[in-house]
């Protein structure tokens, strides 16, 4: 996969990206990714690449010509126009399905905006797509790309040491992980669930899935409404709710 990053501050970039899983990513060809400044498409001798919005205001907004010529000289160069993404907090609420979806992708660009906002025009005529991480605001958008492209490649073949692990995360089947030990078995007198060390996989099988209903049930029971469960599970929830506390009304 490439991925071309348009930002004012590439170096804030080089960290998340710079170690670990993604740095082998890179190293072992998985992904590409390029980090371009925005300043670089400017033409004064400034690199000024914002201006006071039209019609007054707070603040400076990110003009439109430098992204635009960045994106048109990342189009030039590759043979199919690649989704362009802007992150914004008006776009459309990322989650795991979204992820999976540009994760199927030969080559996404991603805009991060800054400042007040950006030229509308790029939403208009330039973002193939819109993303927002979240409901609340951010001083730009390369906190929301590192979130959205960590997301993204953890999915690509490859790029985790267990293939098992993306299916197994929380919200990769819309339901919510199973809880995790390891060593010791007994710590400060916390110890590990039985099963887990009986090495019964079934048993085990049957525990993990529970665990996963329970704890969304109690956490994210908006989640259960909309999965697919099967006759055991629906049996199962059905069980947990009714050993529920019930609350009494009067009383909240």
């Amino acid at each position: 996969m490439r991925i071309d990053i348009l930002t004012l501050f590439p170096p804030m970039f080089e960290g998340p990206f710079g170690f670990g899983i993604f740095q082998r990513a890179i190293d072992n060809g998985l992904v590409e990714i390029n980090l371009i400044n925005i300043r670089d498409y400017t033409h004064d001798k400034h690199h000024t690449a914002d201006d006071y919005p039209y019609g007054g205001g707070a603040g400076m907004v990110l003009k439109p010509g430098p992204v635009f010529e960045a994106v048109e000289a990342i189009k030039t160069a590759v043979s199919e126009a690649p989704p362009v993404i802007l992150l914004s907090p008006q776009g459309r609420l990322f989650s795991h399905e979204i992820a999976e979806e540009l994760a199927m992708k030969p080559h996404l660009v991603f805009i991060c905006g800054h400042y007040e906002g950006i030229d509308e025009r790029v939403a208009e005529r330039l973002a193939t797509d819109e993303i927002s991480i979240g409901d609340y605001v951010l001083t730009g958008g390369e906190v929301p790309a590192m979130v959205v492209i960590d997301a993204v490649l953890r999915l690509l073949p490859g790029v985790l040491g267990s293939e098992a692990s993306p299916a197994e995360d929380s919200h990769a089947a819309g339901l919510l992980e199973y809880p995790q030990y390891t060593r010791p078995a007994d710590f400060r007198g916390w110890k590990v669930p039985e099963v887990l060390l009986s090495g019964n996989h079934a048993r085990i099988a049957r525990f993990r899935r529970e665990q996963i209903i329970r704890r969304t049930l109690e956490r994210r029971p908006e989640l259960l409404e909309r999965a697919d469960l099967g006759r055991e599970d629906k049996q199962l929830v059905e069980r947990l709710t009714a050993a529920r506390p019930q609350v009494d009304d009067k009383e909240s």
